[in-house]
């Protein structure tokens, strides 16, 4: 069908402009204007090449010039290429694993997975509440506990209660885990998610009593329990009050799981370490880490200048833990929530009847 080189590179241009038009979703009857703007410069980005936009609102023909030949063009174009570049670089995501770039419009609907190389990014508390709750069901918890500075803890850079402000401010979260009841395939549960935004997840005494307080709950209203863990460790501007948390925490699951014979699911997710993972992250009746999460108790670097020994690359990652016997199962974001519901129909916890709602 085609006689010439020239005529196959400009069929597979073509294809290429149609595919990357359709991806970046640059249509004027679907994006507003400031996001029209911004997609059409990433399409002549990831082109390379200079593109002329008709103005006209009917017209979505796109006319390309080619300036190979323009040298000092190119390299005015080139620095203001690195200035767009970081002016939209809000719009982009970059991946921890393979470096390749998602786009933020899209990264939610796909559960923060990498569609390049399925790696699971990190995932805000809110975004994990929409993953796993029913629409509508959700009734947070002790939304206004808010952490003091009980150890008066003195930092030259930002007082500790400046640092809690500016992250409830950036956030929009008052400390660093989220509580609530919830409805999970009709199935009514406790659950408690960790959001590592907030001061890499650390656990304080508002963490801690917000978990401890969802767990009572759970055991009085004869709930199924979930709690997500993506943390740090224990918050050290709190000292050995955030220490105290680990066996406040495991006393009240210790009452839930063994005194009323209810069922705890614990949840892995990347990172957990510290004291999250000595204490409520390794107690749950089943286990679930999701792929590739980063679980240990002490990093890396601490474990090699302590033992002075080397970890093993991998040694704390998801996958080379499961085969040590550390968790129960590794399950994708995608499948989770119907892993959880069989789970919990498999321990006698079923939907609500129309007459129990």
């Amino acid at each position: 069908m085609y006689d010439t080189k020239s005529s196959w590179n400009n069929t597979i241009n073509s294809c290429i402009e149609n595919y990357l038009r359709s991806l970046i979703c640059i249509d004027s009857y679907t994006l507003g204007h400031s996001d029209k703007n911004n997609d059409r410069y990433f399409y002549s980005y990831i082109c390379g090449r200079r593109i002329n936009w008709n103005e006209s609102e009917n017209s979505s023909i796109i006319t390309s010039t080619n300036d190979t030949n323009d040298s000092d063009l190119t390299r005015r174009e080139s620095s203001n290429d690195l200035d767009e570049t970081q002016k939209y670089k809000h719009l982009w995501v970059e991946c921890e694993n393979c470096y390749g770039l998602n786009y933020k419009k899209f990264l939610k609907s796909k559960m923060n997975i990498c569609e390049h190389c399925g790696y699971h990014l990190k995932m805000s508390s809110s975004d994990r509440i929409e993953l796993s709750i029913d629409s509508g069901t959700w009734n947070p918890m002790d939304e206004d506990m808010v952490s003091l500075d009980p150890i008066e803890f003195h930092s030259e850079e930002e007082p500790y209660k400046d640092r809690i402000d500016s992250y409830q401010t950036k956030i929009g979260l008052t400390e660093a885990v989220q509580t609530g009841t919830g409805q999970l395939n009709g199935i009514p549960v406790a659950i408690g998610i960790m959001d590592f935004q907030f001061m890499g997840g650390s656990m304080g005494s508002v963490v801690g009593e917000k978990i401890t307080r969802l767990v009572e709950y759970a055991t009085n209203e004869l709930l199924p329990l979930i709690l997500v863990c993506a943390s740090g460790g224990a918050r050290m501007q709190e000292g050995s009050l955030s220490l105290m948390q680990m066996a406040k925490i495991s006393s009240a699951l210790y009452n839930y799981q063994t005194n009323k014979k209810l069922f705890y699911v614990s949840i892995l997710t990347s990172p957990t370490s510290g004291g999250v993972t000595a204490s409520f992250g390794m107690l749950g009746d089943i286990i679930i880490a999701e792929p590739n999460a980063y679980i240990a108790f002490a990093g890396k670097r601490v474990i090699e200048q302590t033992l002075n020994k080397t970890v093993p690359e991998g040694s704390q990652a998801a996958e080379y833990l499961f085969h040590k016997g550390l968790f129960d199962s590794i399950v994708p974001r995608n499948p989770l929530k119907r892993v959880l519901s069989e789970l919990f129909q498999l321990h006698d916890f079923f939907p609500r009847t129309p007459n129990e709602k």
